[in-house]
């Protein structure tokens, strides 16, 4: 069986996600509850609204455990709304986070609706022609610490890495094949890997100590 990663599905383009995952090879489930966060081998946290998505966390009481999930080490991609819920700092306005990424965020940051499109990217982690459709995109403001910039939209960072979590100012899944969901699926098969490995060692250790 292919490793499941599980989408965010509270509000936003889960299923774009969901699809462009698929078309990797990985199998996906919803999550809305705390009940579908056991076995995941990966997180994706969706674009969308991040203040409805923070209410909604709270009405389904998710916020902790998913603050939990997202701090075990498993593979993740957040999008747009996605990155705002894991900025250290969001601005315009001040909004509370999981501050597991030590970036400052402005939501909106690049305009309304009408200045959204499709624009080029810059960064070595990316093949040369690389795009990324920006909807209502937060703009990464400063960078911290720990946290390496993969790729660039003129000067200002558009995506991000620290440990495990990948973030993306743009949304990839919106484009067939994109690269930041290539290797984010990528990612997912080799942690997944890496866990049936311990997994079967352990086993094999116990058989042998039987």
């Amino acid at each position: 069986m292919p490793p499941v990663v599980g989408v965010l599905a509270l509000q936003g383009d889960y299923a774009e996600h969901q699809l462009a995952l698929h078309e990797q090879g990985l199998a996906t489930r919803q999550v809305r509850t705390v009940r579908d966060l056991p076995g995941l081998a990966g997180l994706v946290l969706p674009g969308g609204e991040s203040t409805t998505m923070l209410k909604l966390l709270d009405v389904e009481g998710l916020w902790a455990p998913l603050g939990a999930a997202l701090r075990s080490g498993v593979p993740v991609l957040a999008t747009c709304a996605g990155m705002i819920l894991l900025a250290e700092r969001v601005l315009d306005p001040v909004q509370r986070s999981y501050g597991l990424l030590p970036i400052t965020v402005v939501r909106n940051g690049y305009g309304r609706q009408f200045h959204s499109g499709t624009f080029a990217l810059q960064g070595e982690a990316l093949p040369a022609g690389t795009t990324g459709t920006f909807i209502r995109a937060p703009r990464i403001t400063a960078v911290g610490a720990g946290c390496a910039v993969l790729a660039t939209r003129g000067p200002d960072p558009v995506l991000v890495a620290a440990g495990p979590i990948v973030a993306a100012c743009f949304h990839p899944e919106l484009q067939e094949g994109h690269p930041v969901t290539v290797q984010f699926a990528a990612r997912v098969r080799t942690a997944a890997a890496r866990v049936s490995a311990a997994v079967l060692g352990a086993a094999q250790f116990a058989a042998e100590q039987a």
